[in-house]
């Protein structure tokens, strides 16, 4: 089958390849694949910035988001069948939906949701997963309650605006010019226009902040939260926390925790705490999500899309910066 291969971990490393079809586990559903979507995450895994602890022998298949038809199912599969149209983000490590088909675990596989298309539910297992893990699971947040999300007019940040609003909570975003209406039109109830205005001279008493961005911007966010804030980084520096999340032995946390120990020090010293986050697989989750997509709470929002064979024309779109929500391949 066509598949996009990262051969070796660098920036220009995505090649097209003929590999073997993926075989079924006893747990697995084979999935047609009729459009996948790209994440940060792929840039991320393809340059080997998780290579010590996410340990994917290369050649491998990329590809974190997919939406397609099942084909196959596995001698203990129970509650799919052949020709169920689903969604999943597959786990780290069993990753790799840039391809015809992949196997995946029926654990991290749902039924797609009734009102989207297919095209249209590769665009959120990913984002949608974020969205309920780091603002439900991990901030619990409350109505009310003031989250700053930074990059909302983002792939991640577009979902995190509705569900944030969706949770009850009063919702600022960064955004530039071009998107002020668009993310307003989301939900959020302020919006920085991040090239006019410095929004940690403009915002305070916060409860949450999300960071996507990293570095100067994540140190900022630390500055407007209330005592006893939180502020969670997806683009890093990790923590200990994530080697807990991996199942590492405790001893690979202290690295990550020294990599983190400056901002997690700017923290303690505000009284506000930092924590770094990764989203991890759930059909589980994505089944309740749909439900969401289903009653209009939610819904995807989408830049492109491109055919398969311009997957690293996609790539590249992404990585300049000029996607205004996510970027869908489409195999059909």
């Amino acid at each position: 089958m066509k598949a996009f291969v990262v051969e070796k971990y660098g920036t220009d490393t995505l090649r097209a390849a003929d590999v073997p079809q993926p075989t079924v586990g006893a747990n697995d559903v084979l999935v047609k694949v009729s459009a996948a979507s790209i994440n940060p995450l792929d840039k991320m895994v393809r340059n080997g910035e998780f290579k010590q602890l996410l340990k994917y022998k290369t050649p491998f298949v990329l590809g974190h988001d997919v939406a397609g038809v099942i084909t196959q199912v596995g001698s203990a599969v129970r509650g799919f069948k052949v020709g169920d149209e689903i969604y999943s983000r597959p786990r780290d490590l069993h990753i790799g939906t840039f391809a015809e088909y992949i196997a995946i675990n029926q654990d991290d596989v749902a039924l797609k949701p009734a009102a989207l298309s297919l095209h249209e539910a590769a665009a959120v297992p990913l984002v949608a997963l974020a969205a309920q893990q780091v603002l439900v699971d991990r901030a619990n947040i409350k109505p009310g309650q003031k989250v700053l999300i930074h990059a909302g007019a983002g792939g991640l940040g577009s979902t995190v605006i509705q569900f944030a609003k969706h949770l009850g909570a009063h919702v600022a975003t960064t955004a530039h010019t071009r998107d002020v209406d668009r993310v307003r039109e989301l939900g959020a109830d302020v919006v920085i226009d991040y090239t006019k205005e410095d929004f940690s001279e403009v915002l305070s008493g916060y409860d949450f902040v999300l960071d996507s961005l990293g570095g100067k911007n994540l140190e900022k966010s630390l500055t407007i939260l209330q005592p006893g804030g939180l502020a969670v980084g997806v683009a890093g520096p990790p923590d200990a926390g994530f080697a807990k999340q991996l199942g590492l032995p405790f001893f690979m946390g202290l690295p990550m925790n020294f990599l983190s120990r400056k901002v997690r020090g700017a923290a303690k010293k505000l009284g506000v705490t930092y924590s770094f986050f990764f989203m991890h697989a759930s059909g589980a989750q994505l089944r309740d999500l749909a439900a969401l997509y289903d009653a209009g709470v939610l819904r995807p929002v989408l830049d492109r899309t491109f055919p398969f064979d311009q997957t690293l024309e996609a790539m590249a779109f992404v990585e300049q910066g000029k996607a205004n929500g996510k970027i869908v391949i489409t195999m059909d």
